[in-house]
């Protein structure tokens, strides 16, 4: 069926990246998520650090218990904003990596480039989820919009540039690639 197929190197990159996808969704989904608490004590950092930079900025804020795997956090007069997994950031994390990883490109230079993706899209998410709890708190009709629109747009761009920032300068292979 597939005999005359000729893949390139995207297909190749495709296809890496596909399953590795698979493999990372797979084992969030029904691993991390049903099988530890992992995910809900990443949430609980995340919302320990939120509440800590706003405290700084001189709101006062509060935060719930887990109620269905989902976790609220907010300024104090607010109704607070849901987080749970799929606000934790974690599968944008997976899919940097993945993008990286599935590229060609030389071994060390992965080996620092993920860790810094990877800490760049938390801190975008940590302001994202700052910015929500300030607009829950002024104006709560401007959050959906916000959350469902402008940061996922800002969100996934800032995973979409570092991507092409590892293209178009980290990528380059000098003898061993991966």
């Amino acid at each position: 069926m597939f005999a005359g197929l000729k893949l390139n190197r995207f297909h190749y990159f495709v296809i890496k990246a596909s399953l590795l996808y698979g493999l990372c969704y797979v084992s969030y989904e029904f691993i991390l998520k049903k099988v530890t608490r992992g995910d809900q004590l990443f949430i609980r950092e995340i919302i320990n650090l939120c509440s800590w930079i706003l405290q700084q900025m001189g709101y006062k804020t509060f935060a719930s218990k887990e109620v269905n795997d989902f976790q609220v956090f907010g300024i104090d007069g607010s109704s607070g904003v849901w987080i749970g997994g799929p606000c934790n950031g974690i599968t944008l994390m997976f899919l940097f990596a993945i993008f990286v990883i599935a590229y060609p490109g030389n071994l060390k230079n992965k080996l620092w480039y993920i860790p810094l993706g990877i800490f760049i899209v938390h801190f975008i998410n940590i302001v994202r989820i700052i910015a929500l709890a300030i607009i829950a708190y002024y104006d709560y009709t401007y959050l959906d919009f916000n959350h469902t629109y402008t940061f996922t747009f800002i969100a996934y761009s800032v995973v979409f540039g570092l991507w092409m920032l590892w293209v178009n300068k980290f990528s380059k292979t000098k003898g061993i690639e991966n």
